[in-house]
């Protein structure tokens, strides 16, 4: 895509959009520039193999491999600082343009970034709960106890990597796996694994959140996983304004008004400008 034809769908989408109330639905891409890389698309990571819930539950030495790298993941979420597109999210929302964000991402960043009305559809490393009783503890704790078992992972020269950046399996051989402290049953990070449904309290207010709005904006997300298809299917019956900004082709890019094929982090911005 060129400048111009950039510009061109930028003031193509801010004059379907001026006025109204407009809903958010963000996915992986619009993380990427702040260093999370994505499963699909540009900024992926390659050979990504994301887990299970089939497998977390029936595998041990799987599961070990996942806490392994969820911990140094989680990590790299805690690090990570919101980007331009996040910022921009939280000002519209701040001056009444935005009414809220449904987010497929579950790194916390549109909340890092000032958004108050977000909706995790796929949940939030921030929390782990206990499949056996329910008890619910900080991620941060968990940490603590992942490092007190295994000491060795705080040092990084200790963890070996695949050339992808995955973990190699001798480096969770001896691995401890955190248990609930409460009852010493199975832990689980707060989020929705493939091959799980979204909780449907979750989905109930993500489509309440785009029912108080009558526009919708997708950014960053491949829409491959079904609760976001199964939201743009709402907005569609409405038929109210829908803009996709993503670098690669969605499913929903037949529906859509207008298409934008560049990044989250210039596009969000040039448009809250736009909007002002």
């Amino acid at each position: 895509m060129t400048d111009e034809e950039l510009q061109a769908r930028l003031v193509e989408s801010a004059d379907l959009l001026r006025g109204h109330r407009i809903a958010l639905l963000t996915g992986a891409g619009i993380s990427t520039d702040s260093g999370i890389p994505a499963y699909r698309g540009e900024g992926a990571r390659p050979g990504s193999d994301p887990m299970t819930i089939q497998t977390y539950l029936g595998d041990e030495a799987a599961r070990r491999r996942y806490w392994v790298g969820g911990h140094l993941g989680w990590r790299a979420f805690a690090n990570a600082a919101p980007n331009a597109g996040h910022v921009a999210l939280a000002e519209m929302e701040s001056s009444g343009v935005v009414s809220g964000v449904i987010t497929q991402n579950v790194d916390g960043l549109h909340l890092r970034a000032g958004s108050s009305h977000v909706i995790e559809v796929h949940g939030t490393m921030r929390r782990v709960f206990c499949l056996h009783c329910g008890q619910v503890f900080d991620r941060r704790d968990v940490a603590v106890q992942i490092e007190e078992r295994n000491p060795w992972i705080a040092v990084p020269e200790n963890v070996a990597l695949a050339p992808d950046g995955d973990v190699l399996p001798e480096t969770t051989a001896g691995f401890v796996i955190p248990t609930c402290t409460v009852c010493d049953g199975m832990l689980k990070p707060d989020v929705v694994f493939f091959g799980e449904y979204v909780p449907p309290d979750r989905f109930r207010a993500a489509e309440s959140l785009l029912r108080a709005s009558n526009a919708l904006i997708v950014a960053g997300s491949s829409l491959v996983v079904n609760s976001g298809v199964r939201l743009i299917e709402r907005a569609r019956r409405r038929g109210i304004p829908l803009i996709i900004v993503n670098r690669e082709p969605t499913r929903a890019d037949p529906w859509a008004n207008v298409t934008i094929a560049a990044g989250t982090s210039d596009v969000l911005p040039a448009l809250q400008e736009l909007l002002k």
